[in-house]
């Protein structure tokens, strides 16, 4: 069991920046290929980045390649979303989410862990 819990969303204005923290409990952070979807009001929820157990492959969504960058600290059971150049159609509960998977999981499906979310709300 892996409990995660995110934290650092709130209101930006557009082309602003914020970092998304993920805080896993538990001995086996490192264990687990990290996350991160976010879900907008009347959609679905997406993929926006991913991290291997190592965090030395990543994967992004092509909607936010150049402006968001996710990282880790196996040490700290930390995962972070680092988000720059932020625009209104990023607006969304953002979630972080944990997958035993050995690579760098995409699919909602290979995620065995998920947190609450957190709110990013950018305005014009």
């Amino acid at each position: 069991q892996v409990d995660l819990v995110e934290v650092g969303g709130g209101l930006v204005q557009a082309g602003g920046s914020l970092r998304l923290s993920c805080a896993a409990s538990g001995r086996t952070f490192s264990t687990y290929a990290m996350g991160w979807f976010r879900q907008a009001p009347g959609k679905g929820r997406e993929f926006v980045a991913a991290i291997s157990r190592s965090g030395g492959s990543t994967d992004l969504a092509d909607s936010v390649k150049g402006r968001f960058t996710i990282s880790r600290d196996n040490a700290k059971n930390r995962a972070y979303l680092r988000m720059n150049s932020l625009k209104p159609e990023d607006t969304a509960v953002y979630y972080c989410a944990a997958s035993r998977i050995a690579r760098v999981p995409f699919r909602l499906g290979e995620y065995d862990y998920w947190g609450q979310g957190t709110q990013v709300t950018v305005s014009s």
